[in-house]
C-alpha cells in the first residue's frame, strides 16, 4: 500500500507490479442541480478528480446509487445514469456496473479505478516550503448550489457553476505531471481552505493566500452575502478557525467563499509563500490577507 488513510489524501494507491500502482475511491452525494442528465455529469465528474488529482490515468468505473425509483420513476434515473456514462466517455473509460439501493433520497457517483507508475504519484503530503499555489477552477459552487435549491440563483452563475462542475480535470492533471508539482488535492467538501490545511499539515509546512487572487464564479459573493451558504460551508468555518489567520480586510463574505464546499474542483498545489521555514518548529496554519 503506497497511499492510505493517515494523509486523508484523495484516493488510495496499491503497487501490483515494480511499475505500476492500482488508484482507487468512491464518491458520491445528492442533487445540487435541478437536471437529472446535469447531476449525472457533475457527480461522475467529481468522482473522476480524486483519480486525476493522485497524477493517475482512470481505467474503469462502476456506479453507486442510491434511489426512490417508486417515488421519482425510472426515467429520472437513466437521465442521471446517461450523464455519468458520457462523462466516462469523454474520460475515455467505461462503467462497467456497480450496485444500487432503494432510497428516500437520490445518490449518485462512481467507484473509479486508475492506474499511475509509482514513482509519479502525485501526493497531498509533499508540499515544499517556497512552492507556488495553482487553482484550476474557480471555486463558489456550493453557495450556487444552494442558491439553486432556493430557485434565486441567476442564470448566468447556474450556466458558469455546472460548465465549471462537468469540465474533467484530465488537462490539469496532464499539466501538473509536465510540470512536476510537488503535490497536489482536489477542493471537494471541505472547501480551498480546508483541503489546503489537510496538505499543509500532511506535509508539514503553512501558506499564505491573497484574498483577491482567488478566482471565484460569477455572483458567489453576491449570492452569499443574501445568506444561501450551504450548511457544510458553515463547519468548515469552524473547524477552521483555529488554523486559519485572517486579514481585517478580507470581509466575511469572502472568508465564506473560501470555505465553501465545492464539488469537482482541483487544486494543482505547489504551495503559495510558506510562513515558517521547513527548520522552525511547524506551524501549519493558512493566512489569508486581502491584497495580492
Amino acid at each position: 500500500m503506497l497511499v492510505d488513510t493517515s494523509t486523508v489524501d484523495d484516493a488510495a494507491v496499491y503497487r501490483i507490479a515494480p511499475d505500476r500502482a492500482l488508484v482507487a475511491t468512491v464518491d458520491f452525494f445528492t442533487p445540487i442541480v435541478d437536471d437529472p442528465y446535469d447531476y449525472g455529469r457533475i457527480s461522475a465528474t467529481n468522482a473522476l478528480s480524486d483519480i486525476y488529482a493522485m497524477g493517475a490515468r482512470p481505467l474503469f468505473a462502476l456506479n453507486v446509487v442510491g434511489f426512490p425509483r417508486d417515488l421519482l420513476g425510472e426515467d429520472l434515473l437513466g437521465e442521471i445514469l446517461r450523464g455519468g456514462s458520457d462523462v466516462a466517455r469523454a474520460a475515455g473509460i467505461p462503467i462497467v456496473g456497480g450496485h444500487s439501493v432503494d432510497d428516500p433520497e437520490p445518490k449518485y457517483g462512481l467507484c473509479a479505478i486508475g492506474e499511475v507508475h509509482p514513482d509519479r504519484i502525485i501526493r497531498n503530503s509533499t508540499a515544499r516550503a517556497g512552492d507556488a499555489l495553482i487553482l484550476t477552477k474557480p471555486i463558489g459552487t456550493g453557495i450556487i448550489a444552494t442558491a439553486i435549491k432556493h430557485d434565486a440563483a441567476p442564470p448566468e452563475s447556474v450556466r458558469a457553476a455546472v460548465a465549471s462542475m462537468v469540465t474533467l480535470n484530465r488537462g490539469g492533471s496532464e499539466a501538473m505531471q509536465k510540470a512536476g508539482v510537488s503535490a497536489a488535492t482536489d477542493v471537494t467538501g471541505f472547501g480551498l481552505l480546508g483541503h489546503l490545511h489537510s496538505m499543509l499539515r500532511a506535509s508539514g509546512v503553512g501558506a499564505r493566500i491573497h484574498a483577491t487572487s482567488v478566482p471565484l464564479l460569477p455572483g458567489a459573493i453576491e449570492l452569499a452575502a443574501q445568506g444561501f451558504v450551504p450548511g457544510g460551508t458553515h463547519r468548515n468555518l469552524q473547524d477552521l478557525a483555529a488554523h486559519v489567520r485572517w486579514s481585517d480586510a478580507v470581509d466575511a463574505n469572502t472568508r465564506t467563499a473560501l470555505a465553501d464546499a465545492q464539488t469537482p474542483d482541483r487544486l494543482i498545489e505547489r504551495i503559495m509563500q510558506t510562513i515558517a521555514p521547513p527548520e522552525k518548529p511547524l506551524q501549519t496554519h493558512v493566512q489569508v490577507g486581502a491584497n495580492g
